[in-house]
């Protein structure tokens, strides 16, 4: 599932109402995990019951108990472990000058598929020398402080060609982002339109960033010993970003340059990520869930953490933090990422083994997973389905109600991306809840029917006069 189904549309979330931190979810869930938790594997996956509780006790309760903010989390997990000993064997492949990569010629993250995808070469635009220098340009525009001196000293100054020089490559380089953008995630490129130029580059560059990750995991290789070495290779050059503004890559660019423009940009949710993709790895992650609390934090690893990267790119209105935007942007992810399951069940078992509704769920209804594999629909089916949806909506009204805490320019790409991805659960009922044999698809027509109804949303009168079926309520800071 990953990023290529996930909520990519989750990089257009934020707003809020006021939101708060309980006390940890190991005292606050504790009904959830309790004492049937032992130290046996999660099924065929690679992740032991000690493991996967160990970090849901670690995550905070937000709002009630209904949002989950799993940042930073990390258990002593098969994959961590795998992660860190790739890190340390690239650590000492570098102290004695010996290189280790699987792809020499390409760039890390750009593969083949994505280069279809698009339908030219990527990236081939510049030499390192030239992307070297343009990252020298853009390390003297950061505010003082903004990264960790290193050996080398940048030039302070240069001249008005470099100048227009380094312009060019960087607009050259944001254009490549977004038509990698609008090649797979359609309906969020068509929300990015609505954008502002600065925050629309910015969020490309920040989608490009989240599908090399995947595509780095999901590359096809002999074993996972070399996409462990990639990935983690992967991890340490976003480190190198963070604190020290070093590039590799002509798409580094673009990422360096929304964190010059956006400083208070964290890094933690795009490590976080990492661990989100790993938790699909066969034999390293997992491939069944126990329960809503497990799927969770899975979603909130590969969907809530893309709301929490835009926070910064889109802002909020006056009178509000990101503390308050946290617990709605992490909310929009759950609801996004619960859609993509929902919508392909079917597909996910079919084509990739994988169930990821929770076991308690399925118990609960009667639902078995051989049904799910052969594809057979039937009223217990049904049933599991409306309450997922019902849970489902129940985390968009969440993320609806801080549309109104956003920057004003924000408002609508958001809004309307929120409504378009909503709408997929709608096609789910057309279909007589059959996700099992049928994919709910919102077609382009129809999306662009629903900007007026998202364009209302934003208005102040919608306060007062809400448009049929918008119950939410609003609360002023």
């Amino acid at each position: 599932m990953r990023i290529s189904r996930f909520t990519l549309a989750a990089l257009l979330s934020v707003g809020t109402t006021s939101a708060f931190v309980a006390p940890s979810l190991k005292q606050s869930r504790q009904t959830n995990l309790g004492a049937s938790v032992v130290n046996e594997p999660n099924s065929a996956s690679g992740r032991s019951k000690d493991e996967i509780a160990s970090e849901l006790n670690s995550g905070k309760v937000l709002e009630g108990g209904q949002v989950i903010d799993f940042e930073a989390v990390k258990g002593p997990s098969r994959a961590e472990q795998a992660l860190l000993q790739a890190r340390h064997a690239l650590q000492n492949q570098h102290e004695h000058a010996v290189h280790h990569t699987t792809v020499p010629t390409a760039i890390l993250g750009i593969n083949n598929e994505v280069i279809q995808e698009v339908g030219h070469d990527l990236g081939t635009f510049a030499y390192p020398e030239t992307v070297q220098q343009c990252a020298s340009y853009l390390r003297s525009m950061a505010p003082p402080g903004l990264f960790a001196t290193t050996k080398n000293s940048d030039p302070t100054s240069f001249t008005a060609e470099q100048k227009a020089k380094f312009k060019k490559l960087i607009d050259k380089a944001y254009l490549e982002s977004g038509e990698v953008t609008g090649a797979f995630a359609k309906t969020f490129y068509m929300g990015t339109q609505l954008l502002g130029e600065e925050a629309r580059r910015a969020i490309w560059a920040i989608y490009v960033w989240c599908r090399r990750t995947d595509e780095i995991v999901d590359a096809p290789r002999d074993n996972d010993e070399d996409m462990l070495y990639d990935l983690s290779s992967w991890e340490m050059r976003l480190e190198n970003l963070w604190k020290y503004g070093q590039v590799a890559d002509v798409f580094d660019l673009c990422l360096l340059d929304v964190r010059v423009k956006y400083p208070a940009l964290p890094i933690t949710p795009f490590v976080d990520m990492i661990r989100g993709m790993l938790m699909d790895v066969p034999g390293l992650g997992q491939d069944r869930y126990d329960n809503f609390d497990e799927l969770h934090l899975y979603c909130y690893r590969v969907a809530g953490t893309v709301g929490l990267m835009s926070m910064p790119i889109f802002g909020c209105a006056e009178g509000y933090t990101e503390e308050q935007a946290r617990e709605p942007a992490l909310s929009l992810g759950v609801a996004f990422q619960l859609t993509n399951i929902l919508r392909d069940v079917g597909e996910d078992a079919v084509t990739r083994g994988r169930i990821y509704l929770p076991r308690e769920d399925l118990e609960r209804f009667g639902v078995t997973e051989d049904q799910i594999f052969e594809q057979r629909m039937d009223e217990n089916y049904i049933n599991m389905m409306k309450f997922q949806i019902k849970r489902a909506r129940m985390y968009y009204e969440r993320a609806r109600r801080g549309v109104f805490m956003l920057a004003p320019e924000s408002r609508l790409p958001v809004q309307s991306s929120l409504d378009a991805y909503g709408k997929i659960l709608d096609k789910i009922e057309a279909n007589g809840y059959d996700t099992l044999n049928y994919r709910a698809y919102v077609d382009k027509w129809e999306k662009l029917s629903i900007i007026p109804f998202s364009w209302y949303r934003t208005q102040e009168i919608s306060k007062a006069f809400p448009l049929p079926g918008d119950t939410f309520t609003f609360q002023e800071a």
